[in-house]
């Protein structure tokens, strides 16, 4: 099982997701941000980047990610990444439709794109839909997992930019579930914390 750390500071929703039982027998540390010059990251396999952290903290730290991120090791990013933490990942801006499932034939206007791709022996794309937060136009060859139909993605894999993995997506399961609510949130981080630290990455 691959050694799984996250980026936490402290806040509420990610104390519930990352100290709930079943999803903290996949997490071996929880990294407080700010003291996170004194840890080596190198004991770990795989690092998840919150959503929802201080973004001036994360920016102070991206050298000491990077570094571990072109070790070989895989970096997650969770939710919107507007800022240039990495590379080639073209993030664009899109309103987020908080209420379409309420809309007349509502669709999420999502789609798998590799669906015979180890994710997706865990996960489902209904478990990867409550609603999105911009989408990504990579800028180099990436698997890219789900997409938006006509726009981009919303969640892929690229292990050409960097030395490393790097996991990118715009969903944001642990602020949801950790807020009590998106029940698909669950089902997401059910699937996907197995998948990180057991399946074909």
């Amino acid at each position: 099982m691959r050694k799984i750390a996250v980026l936490y500071s402290g806040s509420s929703h990610q104390h519930r997701s990352f100290t709930e039982p079943k999803y903290k027998a996949y997490i071996a540390e929880l990294l407080y941000l700010p003291k996170l010059a004194e840890i080596d990251l190198h004991q770990f396999d795989v690092l998840i980047v919150s959503s929802q952290l201080h973004q001036k903290l994360v920016t102070q730290h991206m050298a000491q990610i990077h570094e571990f991120l072109n070790s070989g090791k895989t970096v997650v990013a969770l939710g919107a990444q507007h800022l240039d933490w990495f590379p080639g990942h073209r993030w664009e801006f899109r309103p987020t439709n908080f209420w379409w499932w309420l809309e007349p034939n509502a669709s999420s206007g999502l789609k798998l794109t590799m669906p015979e791709h180890d994710l997706f022996q865990y996960i489902k794309l209904e478990d990867a839909t409550w609603h999105y937060h911009g989408v990504f136009f990579p800028e180099n060859e990436v698997e890219s997992l789900i997409e938006i139909e006509n726009d981009g993605s919303i969640f892929y894999v690229d292990k050409k930019t960097t030395q490393g993995t790097l996991i990118l997506t715009t969903l944001d399961p642990e602020y949801h579930y950790g807020s009590y609510f998106m029940p698909a949130t669950e089902r997401f981080l059910d699937g996907f914390l197995p998948w990180l630290a057991n399946g074909r990455i």
